[in-house]
């Protein structure tokens, strides 16, 4: 059995097996699987694998046979003599094999990049051309074109040049300095794997979109050369500049920097050494907004409908906004009073109470939505999105009573694809807009949002005595340190001091 792997126009490798014994094909399918950041192609039926020395040894070594296959251009056959260092390279003597009619020359590529162009080649220019080329600073191999690229370089065409002493100046290069108007976007199919790679993880939809984002801002960082090419020192310096230039936040830096370490990690299969002294956004320490009884009450006065009962349920339970949205019908169970959520932030399931005295106005509204439920059944419609594949494995519980949101939107949406016409929950945005014009009528001066009054109930509860690890359950915190922000509210500290003030 003999492996063939080629190069292909994202810097990674395709690996293709042929015929062997179901012994030689249960090893290969053994030594594949343990290479990170490989892919299956369905298409092309091929293995896709990072570009990686030590990891064609390992297949060589595996599949010695293997050697005599083709190479990718990058490696080049041991009978081609190696090329010494940029440091140490001397220009070849002009021998007398290589014509005059041999020529060297540069074409630009709409990446910022030169494709080189031997015209009239003959064998030893041939090997000369390939056995300089890999060992250039940026050099990528292109299969489908059969040629090689280089960055737009100064010093790389120098050298050459001096490989290639007869071939006169080429015309075609640019200056070094010239700007490049139009910022190349990354690899399409390199971006179609990172994306892929954060779906198989279940990555939820936001931390995809977020992630995407930061990709393609440090595409356009280290531009015009690829992403494959970029270093330690480029991560340094993108992020950095966050810090410098764009003034971010601590929490916006550290998610750029998981972003591009899982592209190095997980899709590149490339391990990211020490980043250096990298200037780091400080991280300050902020205190949250706690609404007493009294103004909530004055909030909650200027609320009306569904949104008084969604501000209710969300100081209530502590829920977050949108783990307060996406309720499903099967998630209240009024005889114990509780309230399930299912994927909640980090993909993580936990229950918390309901409140007996929201639970005949939930009954209620469940009356209004099941109205509402039957209306669009008796119409055709009457579907909801199911989580995963579900979909798949129970046709008909879209349909089903126990898996429509509690709160559902006012008007059906259409999927473009399939015409067919359902409903999803109510968008965060108008909840958000109504607490804000209920605060502003009621006159309180504080920074109020959606989430103070998770913020409120979770500093209650401590007031009241509860405990600490009782109230990390309720709200699904991972770390106690994160609960332990609530405990400004006891009479510790600057709270349980009285003021020499007072005693005049």
């Amino acid at each position: 059995m003999t492996l063939s792997i080629s190069d292909r126009p994202d810097g990674r490798l395709a690996v293709r097996a042929s015929p062997g014994t179901d012994e030689d094909f249960a090893r290969f399918r053994s030594l594949i699987r343990s290479v990170p950041g490989r892919r299956w192609e369905r298409d092309e039926k091929v293995w896709v694998i990072p570009f990686l020395p030590e990891t064609l040894e390992r297949l060589w070594k595996a599949f010695p046979e293997s050697r005599s296959a083709v190479r990718p251009a990058r490696f080049p056959r041991v009978e081609i003599p190696p090329v010494q260092s940029q440091d140490s390279f001397q220009p070849d003597p002009p021998t007398p094999t290589l014509p005059t009619t041999a020529t060297l020359s540069f074409r630009e590529r709409p990446v910022g990049r030169l494709t080189l162009v031997l015209d009239s080649p003959t064998a030893d220019a041939v090997a000369r051309l390939r056995s300089l080329a890999p060992s250039l600073p940026g050099s990528l191999w292109h299969e489908d074109e059969q040629t090689w690229s280089i960055p737009r370089d100064k010093a790389t065409v120098l050298r050459l040049r001096s490989a290639f002493p007869r071939v006169p100046a080429p015309t075609a290069v640019p200056s070094v300095s010239r700007a490049v108007a139009v910022v190349p976007a990354p690899p399409s199919d390199l971006r179609a794997s990172y994306l892929e790679a954060l779906q198989v993880r279940h990555y939820s939809p936001r931390t995809q979109q977020a992630y995407v984002t930061w990709f393609d801002r440090f595409a356009a960082f280290v531009a015009p050369r690829l992403l494959v090419h970029a270093t330690e020192t480029d991560i340094n310096a993108f992020l950095t500049r966050l810090a410098v230039d764009d003034e971010v936040a601590a929490s916006t830096q550290n998610q750029a920097l998981a972003a591009l370490l899982f592209l190095y990690r997980q899709v590149l299969g490339r391990p990211v050494g020490d980043l250096g002294n990298v200037i780091r956004s400080k991280k300050p320490r902020r205190l949250p907004v706690v609404l007493n009884r009294d103004e909530l009450r004055d909030v909650l006065v200027h609320l009306t409908g569904t949104n008084l009962l969604l501000a209710k349920i969300l100081y209530g339970t502590g829920l977050r906004i949108i783990e307060c949205l996406s309720l499903r019908v099967q998630d209240l169970d009024f005889e114990r009073h509780q309230v399930t959520v299912h994927g909640g932030k980090g993909d993580k399931d936990r229950v918390t109470m309901l409140p007996a005295s929201l639970a005949p106005l939930l009954k209620d509204h469940l009356t209004r939505v099941r109205a509402l439920h039957l209306s669009d059944l008796a119409e055709g419609w009457g579907r909801v999105e199911l989580p995963g594949s579900l979909a798949d494995k129970y046709p008909s519980a879209a349909t089903d009573w126990t898996w429509q949101w509690v709160f559902p939107q006012d008007h059906r949406w259409t999927n473009p694809s399939t015409l067919q016409q359902g409903r999803h929950h109510m968008d965060e945005s108008i909840l958000q807009r109504a607490v804000h014009q209920a605060v502003l009528r009621s006159g309180i001066t504080k920074r109020v949002s959606c989430h103070t009054f998770r913020h409120s109930f979770a500093t209650q509860l401590l007031e009241n005595g509860y405990d600490i690890r009782t109230v990390q359950e309720l709200l699904g915190h991972s770390d106690l340190k994160t609960t332990m922000i609530y405990t400004h509210v006891l009479n510790k500290g600057p709270g349980g001091v009285r003021s020499p003030a007072d005693g005049l």
